[in-house]
């Protein structure tokens, strides 16, 4: 078995652990420290000055749903490192060795998270004396030529009061899939992704690699809401980008507190290591487009670094937004009335009796009801088209996010019926119909192929056979043959000039 093999065998199952975790009394491990963030000066694609310049440590998007071929389990989702360019080498994306990445989960709806699953990576080169990121074609995750390789460990924590009450290693030296460079590099990119997949005992399962981003839309919603005319409507803005994820499957029972309390709140944080050793907040995300397009310029620092029970202090935020008002002043759609007290019984405190848990504190987090079994035919508008499995009751990769969030802002629940959205209604790419089920990532090598070569042949035979001396067997092309001797002179030349003046140089007083 190689270290890239394990199933987790011989550790116990992972119900034992998450319940000895659980257990009460004192800390499972020595050292445990507390978690609330610090005081940070620092998601969403880009939403907020500080994160925007740090990418390895921005979190883009979250997401929560009933698996559909497990019902009896819950995936969460969350993606981080924004606009991943597939061709961005020789230094591809990882995630980050001094960052704790973190979800969490709050199961009794009182905005402080109960259950932490905290993920941290190491870095490994075989090889420092190349810049290559992989010195030939990889077909394994410990193929010798994957040059640059990431592992992570999981561990469970349990809280109470915001105070850690155990510790548990859930998993240890798990592969992540690498970025895929592109064809001659990771011709089967498929056997990648399923290597990275580490099936937990205890029915869990994870996953942290590269992927598709699979969220879509159109961003250019940022000049002046669509070009001032919706003429810059309909272009997914994500196509080709990749993300880093991260990808979680765990049983209903051991999220949620109780049968008869299935809902639970989620969100995840990125947590950095600054100057004194310390972690510090610097990345929070729940819902999607909150701090993109909720938060103002002088709250978007902040929110990265706050928590769920301190959400008060954006409350004015949610009940008089910014958004209605910028559409009303451009298209001339009025905006609802306000405070926005249906955006807080959705956002803040979940859909009444569908995923509001009892007693809840308002805050933002996505919440889902687990016991909500999956459609067998999603709809893309979720809650808003009569499939209460989809969003706001947590978020699935085919939920239209921007179409729902953006009509019922604009007064859905109201009774202002609107058909407002991008014109982006799907990804661009199939999402997987199991665990991670997400798509994977787009290649380097995609684009167009180098002139002249019509995928029968390529450059390298085309300019083998130029290269061929004349009325050699097969040469017919002489043209390639002149240009390479007139380039060798135009170099003997250079050559000999740079000689003179350097003799030049040489006699002159200084």
């Amino acid at each position: 078995m190689t270290p890239f093999s394990r199933t987790g065998a011989g550790r116990g199952s992972l119900a034992t652990l998450i319940c000895g975790a659980l257990a009460a009394g004192g800390l499972a491990a020595a050292g445990v420290t507390a978690l609330e963030p610090e005081a940070a000066s620092a998601s969403s694609h880009r939403e907020a000055p500080l994160i925007s310049g740090t990418p390895q440590y921005d979190n883009t998007d979250v997401y929560a749903f009933v698996s559909p071929d497990k019902p009896d389990t819950t995936t969460i989702i969350a993606n981080w490192i924004p606009f991943e360019e597939p061709a961005g080498g020789p230094n591809f994306f990882t995630f980050a060795e001094d960052a704790q990445y973190d979800l969490h989960i709050d199961n009794d709806g009182d905005a402080q998270d109960d259950l932490l699953f905290r993920y941290t990576f190491a870095t490994h080169v075989r090889n420092d004396k190349t810049f290559l990121y992989n010195t030939g074609p990889v077909t394994s995750l410990d193929d010798p030529d994957l040059n640059v390789t990431q592992t992570y460990d999981v561990e469970l924590l349990r809280l109470e009061g915001r105070h850690p009450v155990s510790r548990t290693k859930i998993a240890d030296d798990v592969p992540v899939a690498p970025s895929n460079v592109g064809k001659a590099s990771m011709p089967d990119y498929g056997t990648l992704r399923k290597q990275a997949i580490h099936r937990l005992a205890g029915g869990a399962t994870t996953f942290a690699g590269q992927a598709d981003d699979p969220f879509f839309l159109d961003l250019r919603v940022f000049d002046l809401l669509y070009g001032g005319n919706l003429s810059e409507v309909g272009n997914d803005t994500l196509k080709g980008y990749n993300v880093n994820s991260i990808a979680l499957q765990v049983p209903h029972h051991l999220l949620t507190e109780s049968a008869d309390q299935p809902v639970v709140g989620i969100w995840s944080t990125t947590r950095r290591k600054n100057a004194r050793g310390h972690f510090t907040q610097v990345s929070r995300l729940g819902n999607p487009l909150v701090n993109e397009v909720v938060n103002p310029q002088r709250d978007k620092d902040r929110f990265n670094a706050s928590a769920p029970r301190d959400d008060a202090r954006f409350l004015e935020n949610v009940t008089h937004p910014e958004l209605p008002k910028l559409i009303e002043a451009i298209y001339r759609i009025e905006a609802p009335a306000e405070p926005r007290d249906d955006l807080v019984d959705v956002f803040l405190k979940g859909v009444e009796g569908l995923n509001r848990p009892p007693g809840v504190t308002p805050s933002e987090q996505l919440r889902l009801n687990t016991s909500v079994k999956p459609a067998a035919e999603p709809k893309r508008l979720g809650v808003l088209d009569g499939d209460n499995a989809g969003f706001p009751n947590g978020r699935r990769l085919t939920d239209d996010v921007i179409d729902a969030s953006l009509q019922v802002v604009e007064g859905e629940l109201l009774g202002a019926k609107n058909d407002l959205g991008d014109a982006v209604d799907a990804n661009d790419k199939e999402f997987g119909r199991s665990f991670p089920y997400l798509a994977d990532p787009t290649e380097g090598s995609r684009g167009p192929l180098a002139g002249g070569v019509d995928g029968g042949d390529d450059v390298r035979n085309q300019l083998g056979d130029a290269l061929r001396p004349a009325g050699a067997p097969g040469s017919g092309d002489t043209g390639l043959i002149a240009l390479s001797a007139g380039a060798g002179a135009g170099g003997i030349l250079l050559i000999g000039s740079g000689l003179m003046w350097w003799r030049r140089m040489r006699n002159r007083a200084y």
